[in-house]
């Protein structure tokens, strides 16, 4: 089976106005019409305010528009939550599940990443689901089992017919937003074995679905991360919110 096509997908976290926002993204299609990135999949992770507009701007363009999060409820008495049928009644096509910071900051377990995956899927969008280790975790040795079990929980009875319809994100926890980086080694080996792992729990759309590293990638190693077998586009962090970072990025992809 050949390559997936590459997902450069940035996630802005708890950044910009609306304002700002429809402003930046102008520029972002102004300059993708002068210079089409040809090679990949773009797409931007937003806070929900930025979504209708957002959305509405790029409709029709290579700029797919994600959430960051999503409720694991259908609809109710959940007060300040946002469900998956709204997300997917605005247009949005990715959101972004298990996020370290989210795990962190809100106890989000893995039964609570699956619950939300689900929901996505249930409502044709497309999670982004995130598994990664701790410093701690790592220098124990202990990184690819913590990683595999994350992603085991997190997609368990989940059974997406197409492999565009899964995206999976490896986050190593140490190197967000420190400036740290996985080596392109680590980053393939752990890609590697979340690829055999999804053969053996989901064998006919395994081969399929995008791997994507996250964690402090940028234009000085995107090339090199990217070039990794099993590293399928990148979960992009603080270089998304600089337009021509974010492209360089796209442009080694």
């Amino acid at each position: 089976m050949s390559r997936p096509q590459p997902l450069i997908a940035g996630n802005w976290k708890m950044n910009r106005l609306p304002s700002e926002a429809v402003s930046w993204t102008r520029e972002l299609l102004a300059r993708l019409d002068r210079a089409p990135v040809e090679a990949g999949e773009l797409a931007l992770i937003v806070p929900y305010t930025h979504l209708p507009a957002m959305t509405s701007l790029a409709f029709g363009t290579q700029v797919a528009l994600g959430a960051q999060d999503v409720s694991a409820h259908e609809e109710g008495a959940y007060t300040g939550e946002v469900s998956a049928a709204m997300l997917a009644d605005l247009g949005t096509r990715y959101v972004v599940v298990g996020h370290s910071e989210r795990r962190a900051y809100h106890g989000e377990d893995d039964a609570l990443v699956n619950a939300k995956a689900a929901r996505v899927m249930a409502h044709g969008m497309v999670p982004i689901v995130c598994v990664g280790e701790q410093r701690a975790e790592r220098d124990a040795g202990r990184a690819e089992e913590v990683v595999l079990g994350q992603v085991e929980r997190a997609l368990q009875g989940l059974a997406p017919a197409d492999p565009a319809a899964l995206v999976v994100a490896y986050e190593p926890v140490w190197a967000i937003g420190t400036g740290l980086t996985a080596t392109a080694a680590d980053a393939a080996a752990m890609g590697a074995a979340i690829r055999r792992l999804l053969r053996r729990l989901l064998p006919t759309v395994a081969d399929g679905v995008r791997l994507l590293y996250g964690g402090s990638m940028k234009p000085g190693n995107a090339a090199e991360l990217l070039a990794q077998p099993d590293v399928n586009g990148g979960l992009i962090g603080g270089a998304s919110l600089q337009l021509d970072d974010y492209l360089a990025i796209a442009a080694a992809a």
